[in-house]
């Protein structure tokens, strides 16, 4: 298949390091230039924002004629945002089982029966056969970023919303392998998981593997595979009760452990918290919001401690029946990066948005086998030299 002969392609082998869940501030775009660590990068990020004399226009302003060169900074910060997101939590192989109401909390014992209801809703409950394999494409819209500073006295909005328009592909092997290739504005993303590693690769930003435990890719929890949503949130807690549009739903949580977060620290980064929120509909037990945050601090030399806080909520519908289970076929995502400080009463909050919509679904690709999700050459080598963290 076409996908296979991409993913067979040569790939540049480079020093890896941790792939940073986040936007990428990388403004190195010359072969052979030093390149910064991600928290580095950030800091300087923000600091040419927070330099900008009062000009509406962000990107003119920090680049000075160069839209162009502008714009495309501005679509990577969007994909290392939007790209290719994680869910805080690993999903279980495990088949769902109904849980014994004696002995547990009331706010799991609920979050397993709406998750029940949720699997009925989407057909999954009938479907005694799972499909082995999932194909899935589509088209998306990325709408850039506009910042707001705040000095404490006053309040400044940069930046323009510019969008672009782009497509992915998406292949999806059980149990928790992945391949995703994402092309936005004249720059991709390729991500993917072989069930041991996650990895991304960027043209900017070279080969990427992530820290801790092998976690999914939440564009695959929102509405595209309902069985690894359900698993997602098979021990979620039941948070009560909460209005979304017209729709009145139940607010299920899941959570990583301290353990796992420590696991994905980064240098002066460290993960403090990562929170999934998912909220299903009343009446009709369908997923129709997903909302994220990610809150990190990094110690700087010259700043103290600064917060990165990174929320990310999406609107799911357009459910479509394929080959008898619904399919979430449109949604929109809208991510905001806040940054704050301990003391200071500045912060700088970056805005960002996604639409998306599903053109094709198959399940059961023949031919789709475990070597489509054989990580690049420079991921293999640096786990068989025990340089990346599985």
């Amino acid at each position: 298949m076409s996908s296979r002969a991409r993913r067979k392609q040569i790939w540049c082998v480079q020093p890896l390091t941790p792939l940073m869940e986040g936007p990428d501030f990388s403004m190195q775009n010359q072969e052979g230039s030093k390149k910064e660590s991600s928290w580095e990068v950030i800091r300087e990020w923000f600091r040419a924002q927070k330099n900008v004399p009062g000009s509406n226009n962000f990107s003119m302003s920090v680049y000075g004629n160069n839209i162009n060169l502008a714009k495309r900074q501005d679509f990577r910060l969007l994909l290392g945002v939007l790209g290719c997101p994680l869910a805080p939590i690993p999903i279980s192989n495990n088949p769902i089982s109904h849980l014994h109401i004696k002995n547990i909390p009331i706010e799991t014992s609920a979050a397993n029966y709406i998750i029940q209801q949720y699997l009925a809703a989407t057909g999954c409950s009938k479907q005694h056969n799972c499909a082995k394999n999932m194909y899935t494409s589509g088209v998306v819209k990325m709408i850039c970023c506009e910042t707001e500073i705040s000095s404490g006295k006053s309040v400044r909005t940069l930046g323009s919303r510019i969008g672009e328009n782009g497509c992915f592909v998406l292949w999806q092997m059980s149990p928790g392998m992945w391949s995703l290739e994402l092309a936005v504005g004249g720059n991709k993303v390729l991500a993917g998981s072989d069930g041991k590693t996650v990895w991304r690769h960027t043209s900017w930003l070279g080969t990427h593997a992530a820290k801790g435990p092998q976690r999914p890719l939440r564009r695959i929890i929102q509405g595209l595979d309902p069985r690894s949503t359900a698993r997602l949130f098979e021990k979620a807690q039941c948070l009560g009760e909460k209005r979304i549009g017209e729709d009145d739903c139940f607010v299920l949580k899941v959570a990583a452990d301290r353990a796992a977060v420590i696991e994905r620290n980064e240098g002066p980064a460290e993960v403090i918290r990562h929170v999934l929120y998912g909220y299903f509909s009343q009446k009709s037990g369908l997923l129709i919001y997903m909302e994220d945050s990610h809150l990190t601090r990094v110690q700087t030399p010259d700043n103290g401690t600064v917060y990165w806080e990174t929320t990310i909520g999406s609107t799911i519908g357009d459910y479509v029946d394929v080959d008898g289970v619904l399919i979430a076929h449109q949604g929109r995502t809208i991510a905001t990066v806040f940054r704050f400080g301990e003391t200071s009463i500045e912060h700088n909050r970056t805005r960002m948005e996604e639409e998306w919509r599903i053109h094709d679904v198959v399940f059961n690709v023949p031919g789709l086998s475990m070597d489509s999700f054989i990580p690049p050459a420079d991921i293999s080598d640096a786990e068989n030299a025990n340089t990346v963290s599985p």
